[in-house]
């Protein structure tokens, strides 16, 4: 199913831009699991989108597709400068 997988990842990204959310960045590890990291515009931006009907609908049927092992809601940026 990664094809689809995929193509569900993308749309997600498609509505996270295109309603102005953030913006998605996907990786892929060495034993080829994705990784998905949102970058939010604001917490705002977050809250309306955890309610958007088209993003539910794309969360629903990539939890169908994949195995999701793990969701961080927020991390916290550790700066590397003094």
């Amino acid at each position: 199913m990664e094809a689809a997988s995929l193509a569900t990842l993308r749309e997600l990204g498609s509505i996270v831009a295109a309603k102005g959310y953030g913006r998605d960045q996907v990786y892929r590890d060495r034993e080829s699991h994705f990784i998905l990291l949102r970058h939010w515009k604001s917490e705002a931006a977050r809250s309306a989108a955890l309610e958007d009907p088209d993003m539910l609908r794309c969360w629903a049927r990539l939890g169908n597709e994949i195995q999701i092992v793990k969701v961080y809601e927020t991390l916290t940026e550790v700066p590397l400068h003094t």
